[in-house]
This record gives structure tokens, C-alpha cells and sequence, in this order.
């Protein structure tokens, strides 16, 4: 049997490392893309968010399909599958 005995918290990684960049938040039923600008343990905050219905071609300037959501926007961490910076 293997056990973890050490546990060590690192401070400014995960989400928290990407605070203030531009993300695409790849959910379970949805893809949001915003700007990073706040984290909890419960739901991460975006600026000026969308949600982006067809992203085209990842590495293109804009989304084929991405519809501006109002004001700042909560997405629940629970129902996050994968992140990372944009740049759009």
C-alpha cells in the first residue's frame, strides 16, 4: 500500500496562479472565457465573461461563437474539467 504522509500547500498555483490573465474555463456542459479575478474554494470570478459556444480553431485571435454574459460572472469549481490562459 502507498500512503501520502506530507502534504505540502503551495501558495500560487492552480487557478490562483492565473489570477488577472485571460482564461478559457472548460466545463461540463459550457466553456466560459473571461478574465480572471477572483478564486475560492467554492467558485472563481470572471470579468468581462463570456460564453463561448464554438471556439473555432484554438490557436485564431477570436472564438467562432462566444456571447458576452453580463457584468462580472461565478462559475462553480465542482463542474470545472480544465483551464488555461487564452490570450483573446
Amino acid at each position: 500500500m502507498k500512503k501520502l504522509v506530507n502534504v505540502v500547500e503551495v501558495e500560487g498555483e492552480g487557478l490562483v496562479a492565473l489570477l488577472g490573465e485571460k482564461v478559457l474555463i472548460m466545463c461540463m456542459n459550457y466553456f466560459y472565457a473571461g478574465t480572471l479575478s477572483g478564486v475560492n474554494d467554492t467558485f472563481i470570478q470572471l470579468e468581462d465573461a463570456q460564453i463561448v459556444y464554438d471556439t473555432g480553431k484554438l490557436k485564431t485571435k477570436t472564438w467562432q461563437d462566444a456571447q458576452d454574459l453580463p457584468g462580472t460572472w461565478q462559475v462553480q469549481i465542482s463542474s470545472i474539467e480544465s483551464w488555461g490562459v487564452s490570450g483573446r
